[in-house]
């Protein structure tokens, strides 16, 4: 039970900078002056989302994410 804690807790550290850099990037491109389409960004947060989806099943079945091969 311990284990699926940490793992959650992990995946929430990782989800926080995951969501932290994808921001930034958008920042400095619109500081930048590009233009960004909506739809390029709803499909970017999109991903993110699904990245998130399979942090949290991966943390919630005990495999955690240092076993889906991201070191």
């Amino acid at each position: 039970m311990a284990t699926i804690a940490v793992n959650i807790l992990w995946v929430l550290v990782a989800l926080v900078i995951l969501c932290l850099v994808v921001y930034l990037a958008f920042w400095v491109l619109r500081q930048m002056g590009v233009p960004i389409p909506d739809i390029a960004e709803k499909a970017v947060w999109i991903i993110v989302l699904l990245i998130a989806l399979i942090f949290l099943i991966s943390a919630l079945t005990g495999t955690g994410i240092h076993q889906l091969g991201w070191r």
